[in-house]
């Protein structure tokens, strides 16, 4: 796979996925990672992770909405996690494959563009 910015990504569906495809490499999943902020490998390179501290458990749900309706549209589905009522984070995988393909990082892009209600620190 050649590395994509994140705007070439943005433009792209996903594509049903099966089996039968190689899944990346981690040298290919590290570059095109790179693009994407804040998203890391997890899982010996077969998952990509992101991590918000959201401002309330409300706006936590909130954003699992917008993801829901975008994993939906793309036809592929995130793990989605929110653990001590603000602490939300999702991973991404092609699970056909058992590790990472063009549609992860699709996914992750989309993702990046909703709207989320962080949690504001307070300057010391």
């Amino acid at each position: 796979m050649t590395t994509q910015t994140a705007e070439q990504l943005l433009s792209k569906k996903c594509v049903p996925c099966e089996g039968g495809v190689p899944k990346l490499t981690p040298a290919e999943a590290g570059a095109q990672l790179e693009s994407l902020r804040g998203w890391t490998m997890t899982h010996q390179g077969e998952r990509i992770r992101k991590e918000w501290v959201v401002k309330n458990f409300l706006a936590g749900m909130k954003f699992f909405n917008g993801v829901a309706e975008v994993a939906e549209a793309e036809g592929h589905h995130p793990d989605l996690h929110l653990v001590g009522y603000r602490n939300v984070a999702i991973e991404i995988w092609t699970h056909a494959i058992g590790g990472l393909s063009e549609n992860d990082f699709i996914l992750a892009a989309k993702i990046d563009k909703l709207p989320i209600e962080v949690k504001v620190v307070a300057a010391k």
